[in-house]
C-alpha cells in the first residue's frame, strides 16, 4: 500500500535536495506536485486541499528559506502532517474491561470480514493472551456460519455452536450468555454483510449493538475499493458509531488514498491492517511508521519487533557467542537465511529499511524470496559438513560438484561464496563497532520516539542484540543491502537497464 505515493513523493523530495536553499516558488512547485501525487493516490480532494494548505503555512517562511538543509525540513513538515492525517493517536485495540469484552465486526459483503474476525481472534489469543469466543450472526449468506466454524478449527479458536432457525439478535443473546458462563475474555460478533448499505442491514446491526454494548465496533473495509470505502465508512459511523477501522488487502493496493481519506472524513482511527492471507498477516496500524514508509524513511522499529517475535533464543545466543569469537561460517549463513524467511523474506525486510521503500516494485519483481533464497539454500545444502564449516576449502572442483548437486551453475555458487565473504567482512566490522556503535547507526535513521522504542525493545528482548549482532540484516543500510544477490540493480542510479541508458 502507498507504493505509488512513495515513488512520487520521493521524486519531489529529490528535486528539493538538489537545491542549497528554497524560495517560495520552489516550495509552491513542490506543493503542487505533492497535491497531484495525493490525488493520483486516490485521496479525497477536500482532504488533499487541507493537507497541502497546512504544509504551505509551515513551509513558506524565513526559517525554511535560510535553512542549511531546507529539503529535510520540508520532508519533516510533510511527515508530521501525514502522521496527523493518518491518526497521530496510534489507537490500539481495547482488550481490558468486564468480561466478556465485545468486538462487533461490521462491513459490506466481500470485504473479508469473516476472515478478519478469525485473524483478530488469533492475534488477541497469541499476542494479548486472551481467551476468545467467535460467533457468526450471518444467517443470510449460505454457509457463512459454517465458514467461521471452519476458521475456528484452523486457528484453534472457539466458536459458538450453530442452532438452525435463530435470528441474529437471538444468536447474540446466546453468545453473550455462553461467553459469561464459560469465562471468555473477548466475544467476537461477526455480523452479516450486504452488497450495499441499506436500512435493513443498519437497523439489524443497531439492534445487535444496543444488546451487546460492544467495546470495539470495527468496520472492515477492502482497501482496493477506493473512495467508495470512504462513503461506506461515513455511513456506518453515522448510523452505528464505529470505534475504528480495519483495512484488508492492503498488500494489493499500491495507492492507499482511501486509508488517508477515511481517517480524515470519519475521525476514527485505523487500528489494523490485513497484509496477506496467512493468519499472522495482520499488523497494528502505527501512523508514524506508515508515514515513515511512505516518505522513504523506513520502519526500523517494526523490523526489530518482527525479529524479536520470530528469533530463536538458543540460536541467537549461539550466534552471539560465535560473533564474539569472530566466527561466521556457511552453517550460520544458512541459519540466517531461514530466519529471514520466518520474518517475511528479504523483500519484506528490505522495504522497511530507510531509502529502499521506493524500490518496492523492483524488489517484488526480482522475486527474491521465492527464487534466490531457495537457490541459496540448495547450494549450501549440497556442501559437505566440512565445507560449510571451512568455506576456504571450496576450490574450483568442489564448486563444480556443488553446482551439479544443487542443479545450478558454477556462477551461482561463486555469487553465494562472494556474498558469504561480504557478510563475513561485515561481521568483522560490526565486531569492531560494538553494540553501542551498531545501535547508534540504526538510530540515526529514526526520530526521537522511534529511538526510544528501539531501545526499549532491545532491553525487553534480552537476547535481541543477538539479532543486531548476528543477523545479516543488522546495521545494513542501502549501500550494503545492494551487495545481496539480485540487488545490484537497485539504488540511486536506478536499475541496471536504466543506468546503461544514462551512459
Amino acid at each position: 500500500m502507498f507504493q505509488s505515493l512513495t515513488e512520487k513523493l520521493g521524486g519531489v523530495f529529490d528535486k528539493l535536495r538538489g537545491k542549497g536553499s528554497l524560495s517560495e516558488e520552489d516550495v509552491n512547485l513542490a506543493l503542487r506536485e505533492i497535491r497531484v501525487a495525493l490525488l493520483e493516490a486516490d485521496v479525497a480532494l477536500p482532504v488533499v486541499k487541507d493537507f497541502v494548505e497546512r504544509i504551505r503555512e509551515q513551509a513558506i517562511g524565513q526559517d525554511i528559506i535560510k535553512s542549511v538543509s531546507p529539503a529535510q525540513q520540508v520532508v519533516k513538515i510533510v511527515h508530521d502532517e501525514m502522521v496527523n492525517l493518518l491518526g497521530a493517536d496510534n489507537a490500539e485495540l481495547k482488550v481490558d474491561g468486564t468480561p466478556p469484552v465485545v468486538y462487533l465486526m461490521v462491513g459490506l459483503q466481500g470485504s473479508g470480514k469473516t476472515t478478519s474476525t478469525a485473524k483478530i481472534s488469533k492475534f488477541l489469543t497469541d499476542k494479548k493472551r486472551k481467551k476468545v469466543l467467535m460467533a457468526s450472526l450471518d444467517t443470510y449468506r449460505p454457509a457463512a456460519q459454517d465458514q467461521l466454524a471452519q476458521l475456528g478449527t484452523q486457528t484453534d479458536i472457539a466458536t459458538l455452536p450453530v442452532i438452525a432457525g435463530e435470528n441474529p439478535v437471538q444468536i447474540t443473546e446466546r453468545a453473550i450468555k455462553a461467553a459469561k458462563l464459560e469465562g471468555y475474555d473477548i466475544l467476537m460478533l461477526d455480523t452479516a454483510g450486504r452488497l450495499a448499505i441499506n436500512d435493513e442491514l443498519m437497523n439489524e446491526v443497531v439492534a445487535i449493538r444496543d444488546l451487546s454494548r460492544p467495546t470495539e465496533t470495527l468496520l472492515v473495509v477492502d482497501a482496493m475499493t477506493g473512495q467508495d470505502a470512504v462513503n461506506t465508512a461515513k455511513a456506518f459511523d453515522e448510523k452505528i458509531g464505529i470505534t475504528g477501522l480495519m483495512l484488508t488487502r492492503v498488500d494489493g493496493d499500491a495507492r492507499g488514498g482511501a486509508a488517508m481519506s477515511m481517517r480524515a472524513v470519519t475521525g476514527k482511527p485505523i487500528k489494523l491492517l490485513g497484509i496477506g492471507e496467512k493468519w499472522d498477516a495482520l499488523e497494528p496500524f502505527h501512523a508514524d511508521r506508515i508515514a515513515g514508509r511512505i516518505l522513504g524513511m523506513g520502519d526500523v522499529v517494526s523490523l526489530v519487533e518482527r525479529a524479536v517475535e520470530t528469533i530463536n533464543q538458543d540460536e541467537a545466543e549461539e550466534m552471539a557467542r560465535k560473533f564474539q569469537d569472530g566466527k561466521f561460517d556457511l552453517n550460520d549463513m544458512l541459519s540466517q537465511f531461514r530466519q529471514m524467511k520466518k520474518m517475511g523474506g528479504i523483500g519484506s525486510l528490505m522495504k522497511m529499511l530507510p531509502g529502499l521503500g521506493r524500490y518496492a516494485d523492483q524488489i517484488d519483481n526480482a522475486n527474491l524470496d521465492d527464487s534466490v533464497m531457495k537457490h541459496q539454500e540448495a547450494i549450501i545444502q549440497s556442501m559437505t559438513k566440512k565445507e560449510r564449516a571451512q568455506p576456504n576449502l571450496l576450490n574450483a572442483s568442489r564448486r563444480k560438484r556443488i553446482a551439479t548437486g544443487s542443479g545450478l551453475s558454477v556462477q551461482d555458487v561463486n555469487r553465494l561464496i562472494k556474498q558469504y565473504e561480504q557478510m563475513e567482512g561485515m561481521m568483522r566490522r560490526m565486531k569492531k563497532m560494538g553494540v553501542s556503535g551498531m545501535l547508534g547507526a540504526m538510530k540515526g535513521f529514526m526520530g526521537q520516539d522511534d529511538q526510544e522504542k528501539l531501545t526499549a525493545l532491545q532491553q525487553e528482548a534480552g537476547t535481541a542484540p543477538g539479532f543486531s549482532l548476528s543477523g545479516p540484516m543488522a546495521g545494513m543500510g542501502q549501500r550494503s543491502m545492494l551487495g545481496l544477490p539480485g540487488m545490484g540493480g537497485f539504488g540511486h542510479g536506478g536499475t541496471k537497464k536504466n543506468r546503461k541508458k544514462k551512459r
